[in-house]
């Protein structure tokens, strides 16, 4: 019988970072979703035929991957590998640093592209790129001195080897708005989107799975030689992507790459579904019902990307992949496991210096959390018949539901803070 995912938590609030570290990243988080949301909102006119030009939804899409996917993998990867893999924090200066310098160039990019400056674009771009830089050489740092887990490591080394990949391109995206391009800026384009939301945000969602699923399904731990597999696969997918991009064969490569990476989903999917159908806690709730959702639209989104890759007369096509894929997939399961990661997190830092700690759900509230449920998928559900219908005006209303959940969300994160800070009741 293998032992259960969750046994790695043992001892590990002494290698728990201070709770100021993590909840920069969390926090930040938050306020950009917001943000993501009101510059869609500004952008509504240009959504619906969006083919990644200047202007507020190209601001908007990288508000959702720089701001909340990549600012809260940081922030998750850096507490949880060490505490999964069984090392001591060697660091906490390095993440406070990368925190502060990581926050201010988002804004600035988001800024830089919304309002077409590409000085302000520029200066973003170079704080991003050197806090991703410090990131790198810490995860690499914690993936060298892991212990056990080895499906999970081999996704963080995937992950990692993918951000550089992202970075490459991201400096050639960056230095084409300057006139000096690295790259052909289709192909820039083409590898930026595959290793950035499948490759980079992709193998760290499905690594850290490993570890978050079980530990809230109170499930055992997924077999390590089908995790590692999959990670094979989802590798040779990006390769076999890569290479239609520098126009190998393109169109028959693509449909490869999206075979071998849907086998690559199928087998991931068959262990998540299996330890929430074995786990001893089956009522995982709302949280849980927005990651199967976010799985879904994992599926979707590869259904998307081959009806591109086979030239189908699919209305807003580049678009809706997009939504699917980032929206749909990434931001949807994200928020679902951030429902709960916070105050699981928060409960262990609440708890030291008491006898009793207290429990996650007396730090989280459910009310702002079911309005976000409600105002995220009717909002995706929104953008998407504003795409295919091509509507601005639709545009325009999911976005403005979609601030409102996030406004919610952003409550229930308020709420948190504050009630992980009250002092312990007297004995």
């Amino acid at each position: 019988m293998k032992l259960a995912a969750g046994a790695f938590l043992a001892g590990a609030t002494s290698r728990l970072l201070p709770a100021s570290i993590p909840f920069c990243y969390f926090g930040a988080a938050v306020v950009f979703h917001l943000c993501a949301w009101l510059a869609l909102l500004a952008g509504a006119g240009q959504l619906p035929r969006f083919s990644a030009g200047p202007g507020w939804p190209l601001a908007a899409l990288h508000l959702v991957t720089l701001g909340v996917l990549v600012m809260t993998a940081i922030g998750a990867s850096l507490q949880l590998l060490p505490v999964a893999t069984r090392q001591p924090v060697r660091s906490t200066r390095w993440p406070a640093i990368i925190c502060w310098l990581y926050t201010p160039g988002v804004a600035a990019v988001a800024l830089g592209m919304g309002r077409g400056v590409p000085l302000l674009l520029g200066l973003g771009a170079a704080a991003v790129t050197l806090a991703l830089i410090a990131y790198a050489a810490l995860l690499a740092i914690n993936l060298y001195g892991a212990r056990g887990m080895p499906g999970v490591v081999a996704h963080g080394w995937a992950a990692l080897g993918c951000l550089l990949v992202v970075l490459a391109t991201a400096l050639s995206l960056a230095l084409t708005w300057l006139g000096l391009p690295l790259l052909d800026h289709a192909t820039a384009v083409a590898l930026h989107i595959a290793f950035a939301a499948y490759g980079f945000m992709g193998l760290l969602a499905l690594g850290l799975s490993y570890i978050l699923v079980p530990m809230f399904a109170l499930s055992a731990a997924p077999d390590e030689r089908q995790s590692i597999t999959s990670c094979a696969l989802v590798v040779a997918a990006l390769a076999l992507a890569a290479l239609a991009a520098f126009g190998v064969a393109p169109q028959l490569l693509r449909i490869v790459a999206i075979t071998v990476g849907s086998a690559a989903v199928a087998l991931h999917l068959r262990q998540m579904l299996g330890a929430l159908r074995t786990g001893m806690r089956r009522e995982l709730g709302r949280s849980f019902t927005l990651v199967r959702i976010g799985w879904v639209l994992l599926a979707v989104s590869l259904a998307a990307a081959l009806a591109l890759a086979l030239d189908a007369p699919l209305p807003g096509g580049p678009t809706l992949f997009g939504l699917t894929l980032i929206g749909g997939w990434l931001l949807t399961f994200l928020l679902g496991i951030l429902q709960r990661i916070l105050p699981f997190l928060a409960s262990m830092h609440a708890a030291r210096g008491r006898l009793r700690p207290p429990t996650p759900s007396s730090l989280s509230a459910d009310r702002p959390l079911a309005i976000h449920f409600a105002c995220h998928l009717t909002a995706l559900a929104g953008l998407a018949l504003a795409v295919v219908t091509d509507s601005p005006t639709l545009a325009a209303l999911a976005a403005g539901v979609g601030a409102l959940g996030a406004t919610a969300f952003a409550v229930f994160f308020l709420v948190l803070l504050r009630r992980m800070q009250r002092p312990a009741p007297a004995a």
